[in-house]
């Protein structure tokens, strides 16, 4: 089972006894779904889905919280990187559920302000996917790592582990872009989290692995966005006790 959007997020929350019972509503502004017009084909060299995978009950599930890049912008949902390592891994022997609460134009405020409603879904494992909206909007650095640090202590807090992904920004932003790409190494190896130095090596930048807005990847960059983060993702679903 997957579920792919902040807004499926929602319904399937809704239809939870857990939530019918909580009494707490859901974040300002976490049912706008942002539009995201799907392809007719796959691009060239990128394979369409077989078919929906069928993911075992007792398989973990995987929280991915991040923006546009995370939630595939402008692709069909099963061309982005969240969805690509999930069909490669259950190809590997490793499935897991797969809720992809990602949202296009969210900053690490974003995502720490819908964290716990997100966490409702009781994920073994959280990918953290955040924060290159703030570096390109100029949020204070100190703000973002602050964002940060809330979303992986609650999503330890239930009980989680927790996947950070490291951003950069382009090296024009000097001092700016010095600050921002020392955050994520830091608070990984100060929060003892499994990290991904930069989950965008070999993408961000590249002209033809990026839409025509240059900030977005096509669906070759997504297969190379999943090259990135399938070995340490591998290595944390094979770390996951048996359920």
């Amino acid at each position: 089972m997957t579920i792919r959007s902040p807004r499926l997020l929602i319904l399937a929350l809704s239809l939870s006894p857990l939530v019918c019972c909580g009494g707490e509503s859901e974040p300002t502004g976490a049912a706008a779904l942002p539009s995201r017009p799907l392809l007719d084909a796959p691009a060239s060299g990128v394979q369409a889905p077989a078919a929906e995978l069928t993911v075992p009950e007792t398989a973990p599930t995987v929280l991915f919280m991040g923006d546009s890049i995370g939630a595939g912008l402008h692709l069909a949902e099963h061309q982005a990187f969240p969805a690509l390592l999930q069909q490669r891994l259950s190809a590997a022997g490793l499935p897991f559920r797969l809720v992809n609460a990602s949202e296009s134009g969210r900053t690490a405020a974003g995502g720490a302000a819908a964290i716990d409603w997100s966490l409702r879904t009781k994920p073994d494992l959280v990918v953290i996917e955040l924060g290159g909206n703030d570096g390109l909007r100029g949020i204070p650095v100190e703000e973002t790592e602050r964002n940060l640090r809330a979303m992986i202590a609650a999503s330890r807090d239930a009980g989680a582990r927790v996947l950070l992904l490291g951003v950069r920004l382009p090296p024009n932003y000097g001092e700016a872009a010095e600050r921002f790409d020392a955050l994520y190494p830091a608070l990984a190896k100060e929060l003892d989290v499994a990290f991904v130095p930069f989950f965008m090596e070999g993408v961000g930048g590249v002209p033809e692995l990026n839409l025509a807005d240059g900030l977005h990847p096509t669906a070759v960059g997504h297969e190379r966005l999943a090259d990135n983060v399938e070995p340490t993702l591998r290595e944390l679903l094979e770390a996951l006790p048996p359920d």
